[in-house]
């Protein structure tokens, strides 16, 4: 083993360790504190939906630390192990190594093959988890039909898109990876827009809103926020999930609103709106954008950084590698990215949080605070959100700010 490799395997088992500590933080302070209701939501929720929302974190957690595990495992198998050397050779009997056809061949493998990682963990929550705690609604057989979708979908999207930025890689010379870089974000841009109206109705069904007197105050609330919007739907969440949320999506003119069945099931209208005000603000704020403006340059470097990387002999031999096409080096790059990238997660957490807390305080400014709280308090109830994370867990990992926090900022905001 060379240095490198050294490197990466003392990263790749320190980060599974802070993982594994995390989540049994979580656990024992979730059960900790089961048998209490914060005194916040005391009035609100019973005791039965708290100690529902303790264990149900509790099982999702011992879920994802088995995943955990098993993803480490997989990852030393397909580096050091020679997992990916052999699945490059096998496709190396039957297509010339470093071709186009190649290169597709070995990045499609990995896919599958980590789709193959997944999918017992994918069951074990769906059908066994979710329906544990009353939230699967999905059958075997819209399971099934749903997995076809996507590897149509993914088949006829990605196999041209692996394709094309393998061929860009070995004909634009040794700035292959700012042509790339524009490619990427360009692609990502084009979904944006084409996914709302052309690939998420292969899954969902979208119906405009009904609800008259909603649809009113909702335009009403979009007038006030200078939002323009193609339409406001309901989206059939239901038939997979009792689980209930609202967002908008796409840019520019393929803008629109989505509300999930569930969701509407649960709030009144007042609350509904506060939620979508929470959403908008996101808009008002340009947190999107934002976003964009970090992770563009950060892709940037990184594709940078691989380009430094195949020139490399150490890379490809630190990870168990003999071949050193480009096929090679974007597959070992997309294998080790998350065990070297996994230090900055509490940083885009916070990150995340700071965004939350922005709109909220947009939503209180074009709703009532106690709306927003009155909706946020059923959604934690009826999504078996805990009400007590552990602080370290959370700052570490949770993209929105702990409930007892989130609403006591918000009650200083009501008008």
């Amino acid at each position: 083993m060379n240095t490198f490799a050294l490197l990466f395997v003392g990263l790749l088992l320190a980060g599974m360790a802070a993982k594994l500590v995390l989540m049994r933080r979580q656990v024992r302070h979730v059960q900790a504190h089961r048998d209490t209701v914060p005194a916040a939501f005391a009035a609100s929720i019973p005791l039965t939906s708290h100690q529902r929302a303790a264990d149900y974190t509790a099982a999702r957690a011992g879920l994802s630390a088995r995943q955990t595990m098993a993803s480490a495992l997989f990852l030393l198998v397909m580096t050091l192990g020679g997992g990916l050397q052999a699945v490059h050779d096998a496709w190396a009997a039957l297509l010339a190594p470093g071709s186009l056809g190649h290169g597709v061949a070995l990045l499609a493998s990995l896919a599958v093959l980590g789709w193959l990682l997944e999918l017992p963990f994918v069951l074990s929550r769906t059908f066994v988890i979710e329906k544990r705690f009353g939230f699967n609604r999905m059958t075997p057989r819209l399971f099934v039909t749903d997995t076809v979708r996507e590897g149509v979908l993914a088949a006829v999207i990605g196999l041209p898109l692996l394709a094309i930025l393998l061929w860009i890689t070995s004909s634009m010379g040794e700035l292959w990876w700012l042509w790339v870089w524009a490619f990427w974000l360009g692609f990502n841009l084009m979904v944006m827009l084409v996914w709302p109206t052309f690939i998420a109705p292969l899954f969902n069904k979208f119906t405009p809103l009904a609800d008259a007197a909603l649809k009113t105050r909702v335009e009403a609330l979009l007038a006030r926020c200078g939002f323009q919007s193609k339409g406001l739907f309901v989206m059939d969440g239901s038939r997979r999930s009792a689980h209930g949320n609202a967002y908008f999506t796409g840019f520019g003119a393929s803008k629109r609103i989505v509300f999930f069945d569930t969701l509407l099931d649960k709030l009144n209208a007042d609350e509904v709106e506060a939620v979508l005000a929470h959403e908008l603000g996101h808009f008002r704020h340009r947190h999107i954008f934002k976003r964009l403006a970090v992770l563009a340059p950060a892709s940037l470097g990184m594709l940078a950084v691989l380009g430094w990387l195949m020139q490399q002999p150490w890379f490809f031999s630190g990870l168990g590698m003999t071949a050193t096409d480009i096929a090679t080096a974007l597959a070992l790059f997309m294998l080790i990215l998350p065990v070297f990238t996994f230090p900055l997660a509490p940083f885009f957490s916070h990150w995340s949080r700071v965004h939350e807390y922005e709109a909220d305080a947009y939503a209180a400014s074009q709703t009532r605070a106690t709306d927003l709280v009155a909706a946020l308090v059923k959604l934690y109830r009826d999504n078996a959100s805990t009400l007590t994370p552990d602080p370290l867990y959370s700052r570490f990992f949770d993209s929105h700010p702990p409930a007892a926090l989130r609403v006591a900022r918000l009650q200083t905001l009501q008008h």
